[in-house]
């Protein structure tokens, strides 16, 4: 899933990369626990606690790719789910850009008393993209 954001790949990639910023845009981010210094350089993991509904879990991202400005692949592990992660970040003229953000997940993922199927995760997976692009489009668009 994609959507254009009216600001700048340097104020997005800033959005997506500042843990400071990363808490005020992302509902779901409620604390940065571990720093990961000169954040984010390939293969560093810094650990995040996520509000998921009202319970609160431990988050540990790793950086897998790193392309400043145009890619930031990461793995996450919140809680019981592990999926990786892929911003990408398209010019679309002088002072628009085309945010892409790619989730991949297995095709089953293990719950408390069972598992969702891979059509529960998709769903789950596209209703996240979709509120990370708004969250992030609202941010980046009037800060």
């Amino acid at each position: 899933m994609s959507t254009a954001i009216g600001a700048s790949r340097a104020r997005i990639w800033r959005a997506l990369t500042t843990p400071s910023e990363l808490i005020r845009w992302n509902d779901q981010i409620v604390s940065l626990v571990e720093p990961a210094p000169g954040y984010p350089k390939i293969g560093q993991s810094s650990r995040w606690r996520y509000a998921m509904g009202s319970i609160e879990v431990s988050a540990t991202q790793t950086i897998r790719e790193l392309d400043v400005e145009r890619r930031l692949q990461s793995e996450i592990l919140l809680g019981l789910f592990h999926f990786d992660e892929t911003y990408s970040l398209d010019p679309v003229g002088a002072s628009r850009t085309r945010v892409s953000l790619r989730m991949t997940a297995s095709n089953s993922i293990p719950v408390v008393g069972g598992a969702l199927d891979r059509f529960e995760v998709r769903k789950l997976t596209a209703d996240l993209i979709d509120s990370r692009l708004r969250s992030v489009q609202r941010w980046c668009e009037n800060h």
